[in-house]
């Protein structure tokens, strides 16, 4: 059975999910294959025992998965080189670039080849990527095994593809965002007294405990804040501050201008 799993284009996202995928233990390094065209960047997945390659239909020649990870510029050029050796192996084709529609890539690849749109985020190398994935003609059985296949490397969702951009929004660009406030609470920490590398200990594990109360009480944020903030108490009057400085305004404005940007 042709079982490997061919991710083309082997920059930052690609290469975190062929990470993620061996470090998951879903399936051994050697049946994971990376194309780049400078596969001296790669080493680091040549390492950890993955297949490297510059030669995309090589790599798609005994794959039953197919992630098509490029940059939007790339991707008619990519579906043109690899749409034969696709059709042939029947592989479940994926894109996980930003943008680009199912309808688009079945104009390039043809209506008969299973196609998915994905949008996982980075923390998919550490397994633990918010994945948001739609399908246009993918079987129940089919949806369910890419759905199993990301499960392994964090928390799914399937959506309409309608919303994929929102996911990506919200998901994909929300990586950096979180990362910007994680920061900033780091800059507040130093400011107050601790060192550098306590302050990063402590804002990193606050915001990684924060989101553990969301997802594992299934409560609204403002449950969990309300437990936290007591009358004329330093919570409130932190909240309070950042609320008059635009803090919840400014994220939300910013998750919209990434919306539209793309």
């Amino acid at each position: 059975m042709k079982d490997n799993i061919a991710i083309i284009g082997g920059g930052n996202l690609g290469s975190s999910i062929a990470q993620g995928l061996v470090k998951s233990g879903y399936i051994v390094p050697e049946k994971v294959i990376v194309t780049r065209r400078k596969i001296g960047r790669l080493e680091t997945l040549k390492e950890l025992g993955v297949i490297i390659t510059s030669d995309n239909n090589q790599a798609v020649a005994n794959a039953r998965v197919v992630i098509v990870a490029v940059k939007p510029h790339q991707i008619d050029e990519v579906l043109e080189d690899i749409k034969d050796a696709v059709r042939s192996t029947n592989a479940l084709l994926i894109s996980v670039v930003t943008g680009i529609t199912t309808a688009h890539m079945k104009e390039k690849v043809g209506s008969e080849v299973k196609l998915f749109r994905v949008m996982p985020n980075t923390a998919i190398a550490i397994q633990q990527s918010m994945t948001c994935i739609s399908s246009v003609n993918g079987s129940l059985e089919e949806i369910e095994e890419v759905t199993t296949l990301f499960e392994n490397m964090g928390k799914v969702a399937v959506i309409h593809e309608e919303l994929m951009d929102a996911a990506t929004a919200l998901g994909a660009c929300g990586i950096a965002f979180a990362l910007r406030f994680i920061r900033a609470a780091i800059q507040g920490g130093i400011e107050i007294g601790f060192d550098a590398k306590t302050a990063e200990l402590v804002a990193a594990q606050t915001a990684k405990g924060a989101a553990s109360l969301v997802m594992e009480r299934k409560r609204h944020p403002e449950r969990e804040i309300d437990l936290v903030t007591t009358p004329q108490g330093c919570t409130i009057a932190g909240l309070n501050e950042m609320e008059h400085q635009g803090f919840s305004s400014a994220l939300i404005k910013g998750i919209v201008t990434s919306f539209q940007k793309i």
